[in-house]
């Protein structure tokens, strides 16, 4: 069973401005509890945006390493239960195998900050090198991508509340995005989006309206890109998982300015233009 929701409800409000105050009317964003599933068992809770449900599964499952490809999926069943939405995920038997091993290696019960994962090692994982991409981005992409990002943000536009993850492939411009109340899970979201349109994610770069963690760069790795662009800044963290997996980490974009922290020669500069 398909589960559709609203992604926004009206409230009231005290709205207090310089020129005085006064009640009015605001859109907020929905949240809700979605549990992952596999094999009958729940696997990760995450409070996210109640949409694109077949996306997040299929991201989730691809950025969290579940499986190694789409085709190891055999069916997604999306469930509303009232007080949240369950995601049945069915795995092809090598896949099932691979997850019920992994499963019994992990102690600890599922936690959201980590997508239910409580071992420090695997929290760490290793990323994908992305090291051999021959893909570069002009100043101009850069800057360019953020600003076509923000066109392409209804709910944020309606609410001001989410955040969004696109894919941006030179000379055609952001070819797909998503939304969500997490930045993780619009990231996810993406991530599936671009898996079952068949996108390789080595041809363009991934643009997201949030600060860079390190779980940004693994799915970013994940995905397939040597780029992750970036309005907010990077951690520490972030700039060395990304710096060992040979990506280029691009961040504090703000109009024509942006920082590149690792990887710069993928960046065409103009004449005028030099890396610090």
């Amino acid at each position: 069973m398909s589960a559709r929701r609203k992604a926004t409800t009206q409230i009231s409000r005290l709205a207090h401005r310089a020129s005085g105050t006064a009640a009015a009317n605001r859109m907020v964003p929905e949240e809700t509890p979605v549990a992952f599933s596999f094999a009958g068992t729940t696997h990760a809770v995450m409070m996210a945006s109640p949409a694109d449900f077949e996306d997040f599964a299929l991201g989730f499952s691809l950025t969290e390493g579940i499986i190694a490809a789409p085709d190891e999926i055999e069916a997604i069943e999306v469930e509303d239960l009232g007080a949240g939405i369950d995601i049945q995920i069915r795995l092809k038997d090598q896949a099932n195998t691979r997850f019920e091993a992994r499963r019994r290696r992990l102690a600890g019960p599922v936690g959201c900050g980590l997508c239910g994962i409580e071992s420090i090692e695997e929290a760490m994982r290793s990323v994908d090198a992305v090291g051999a991409s021959r893909l570069t981005l002009e100043a101009n992409d850069i800057t360019r991508s953020v600003k076509l990002l923000s066109k392409m943000q209804p709910l944020h536009s309606e609410t001001g509340a989410v955040h969004a993850a696109g894919f941006y492939i030179p000379g055609k411009g952001v070819v797909m995005a998503r939304e969500d109340v997490g930045r993780h899970n619009a990231l996810d979201k993406l991530a599936g989006a671009l898996a079952k349109a068949g996108v390789d994610g080595a041809s363009g770069a991934v643009i997201v309206t949030s600060r860079v963690s390190v779980e940004m760069v693994q799915k970013t790795a994940a995905i397939g890109s040597a780029f992750i662009v970036a309005v907010s800044a990077p951690t520490a963290l972030a700039i060395r998982t990304a710096q060992q997996a040979g990506m280029t980490l691009v961040a504090l974009v703000r109009g024509d300015d942006f920082d590149v922290f690792t990887q710069p020669d993928r960046v065409v500069f103009g004449v005028t233009q030099h890396v610090a």
